[in-house]
């Protein structure tokens, strides 16, 4: 199956995504409120409904830009944060994406994608970062189901790992202390540093 555009689209249509807390992630929150600079150039790809865009342009961080494959949660924020600038909304498909960024928060999207892109996520992550940038954020700690067709889809710390050591350094990778109630003991809390 290829999870495109049109497969996006129509998930936004027909259902509220498993994933979507309606409110920023707890992890997140906790992480965004110990950056110092509010100048950072942050992006937060895979973004769906981008409550952690809408908490950190609330915050003050303004060079904020989302980016999803489908357009409909890039309106569904829009209308929710109207003042957010047109521009730093991004619709195009992630591994097209130029550009380089001190931040970019992981909100599960790298388990929306087929296990089959992990590699090419990792590296692509690497590639968006400006030296000494951060990728932080949270992945989902369960396991892998070959059977499941449908994101999103599990993995380990061991795992995780073997796409993100080679390429970054590993400041934290553990198991959440703060995650939502939905998620409690199924989450990784990572910040990577572009080497």
């Amino acid at each position: 199956m290829t999870f495109n555009k049109d497969y996006w689209s129509a998930f936004y249509l027909q259902e509220k995504p498993p994933w979507d807390m309606r409110r920023v992630s707890p992890p997140l929150k906790a992480y965004f409120d110990q950056l110092p600079r509010k100048d950072l150039m942050i992006l937060i790809p895979g973004a769906g409904n981008a409550w952690e865009a809408e908490y950190l342009w609330q915050q003050g961080f303004k060079n904020v830009f989302v980016v999803d494959i489908s357009p409909l949660p890039l309106q569904n924020f829009k209308s929710r944060v109207p003042d957010f600038p047109d521009e730093q909304l991004l619709n195009v498909d992630f591994f097209e994406l130029k550009g380089q960024y001190d931040l970019i928060v992981e909100q599960v999207f790298f388990c929306a994608l087929h296990p089959s892109q992990r590699t090419a996520y990792a590296q692509k992550m690497h590639e968006l970062l400006k030296p000494g940038g951060k990728l932080a954020g949270v992945l989902y700690d369960f396991p892998l189901d070959a059977e499941n067709p449908d994101p999103p889809f599990g993995g380990s710390l061991e795992e995780y790992l073997t796409y993100f050591k080679p390429l970054f350094q590993i400041k934290t990778f553990e198991r959440c202390y703060n995650s939502h109630p939905r998620r409690q003991g199924r989450e990784l809390f990572m910040i990577l540093i572009k080497a």
